[in-house]
């Protein structure tokens, strides 16, 4: 089985964002995705070109075009949230990112009217049905097959830090879970979805896809969902671990992140250079201690068991990847890593805001709604 890779500009960009629907008077998550996008939608098109349905009726994704530099993705962003918004709020729905919603229910969600998400549905069933969960996806492009599996090999060892960073779902149906990241926990249990498969090139990639089409396991490349992976359609690594992020700077911070350490991977093929191939304990490991601890956790750096706090580990890889971002013009979003350090991810905000509303949820939602609105806070929640 062959698989065409569609060579991208080299360190192209482009973010899908998931949005939640918001009734404003019970925080609750709401249907509205249907009539916004029809609302939305330039006459004479059959849907928005940068607007879609998700699984949820709750839900909308956003996505950019491809562009050259992070700044030119978030204005991308910023242009298609502008519409989202000013029609959900036309129909009285405000707007908000996070990994999970903190109280909704899954089985209280409509799901869309999409054949492929009736299938999905019919075939996942209670696994599908309680997806109501939202990310961030980051592509990266990439201008040959040859190089994409080393660079995601290469790029897996830097989950941890990623998920740390965007961890935004702290709650669950009401509960704090004692997560940072509930969410992982909840698309792991997709067949398919986790950590990606540590394979040699192409086409082990190629022969891996084969074999799980053959044995029925997928239908097409499209369902396999791994953490991070290869887009052979759109020539890209995408990377998929991230939380929802409730705010444009911080979907800027990751992006900046994602396209300078794919530069970077990439330079190092270029000189010859054998990429690292992460091994696999590892790995899972630094994926559950990020899910658990968050920017608090301690990833293991070796395979002798070597330990150092994510935090400190996030701070060097900036310093590291400054000279590249400066030549990618990105420096000031890898900049806003920092600051993400400082104020905190958003599952330490969400928390900070619950513990100083005695632990009601629904002004957890309003922090929420303001972040969309105001960006990145200058300051930590107070915690009391």
């Amino acid at each position: 089985m062959q698989i065409p890779f569609h060579s991208s500009e080299r360190s192209s960009l482009g973010v899908e964002w998931e949005l939640q629907l918001i009734d404003p008077q019970s925080r609750e998550l709401t249907a509205g995705a249907t009539e916004i996008l029809a609302d939305i939608t330039p006459a004479g098109l059959e849907e928005h070109p940068k607007a879609k349905h998700e699984l949820l009726q709750s839900t909308i994704e956003i996505i950019t075009g491809i562009c050259g530099t992070v700044a030119e993705a978030k204005a991308d962003l910023a242009g298609t949230l502008a519409e989202v918004v000013a029609a959900a709020d036309r129909r009285g729905l405000g707007v908000m990112c996070a990994g999970s919603h903190p109280f909704t229910r899954w089985n209280s969600q409509e799901i869309s009217p999409k054949d492929r998400y009736a299938q999905l549905v019919e075939r996942m069933q209670w696994l599908a049905r309680r997806l109501q969960i939202f990310g961030v996806h980051v592509h990266v492009g990439v201008q040959s097959p040859e190089k994409a599996i080393p660079i995601v090999n290469a790029l897996s060892q830097y989950l941890p830090h990623f998920l740390a960073l965007s961890a935004s779902s702290p709650f669950w149906a009401g509960c704090d879970t004692g997560l940072a990241s509930a969410r992982t926990k909840v698309f792991e249990g997709m067949p398919t979805g986790g950590l990606p498969h540590q394979l040699a090139d192409w086409a082990e990639f190629e022969e891996y896809m084969a074999t799980l089409i053959r044995a029925g396991a997928i239908e097409s490349v499209r369902e396999v969902w791994w953490d991070v992976r290869p887009h052979p359609d759109f020539g890209t690594v995408e990377l998929r671990v991230c939380d929802g992020l409730p705010t444009l700077d911080e979907i800027g911070a990751v992006a900046a992140l994602a396209q300078c350490l794919v530069e970077q991977f990439d330079t190092q093929l270029d000189r010859g250079y054998t990429l690292p191939a992460p091994t696999e304990w590892i790995l899972r490991e630094n994926k559950w201690r990020a899910v658990r601890y968050g920017l608090d956790a301690e990833i293991v750096v070796d395979e002798q068991g070597t330990v150092a706090p994510v935090r400190e580990a996030i701070a060097d890889l900036v310093e590291e990847l400054t000279p590249v971002a400066r030549r990618l013009g990105c420096e000031a979003e890898l900049a806003d890593v920092t600051r993400v350090l400082t104020v905190g991810a958003s599952y330490q905000r969400q928390r900070a805001v619950a513990a100083a509303s005695d632990g009601d949820l629904l002004p957890v939602v309003d922090s929420l709604l303001a972040e969309m609105r105001d960006g990145l806070p200058a300051a930590s929640p107070a915690r009391p």
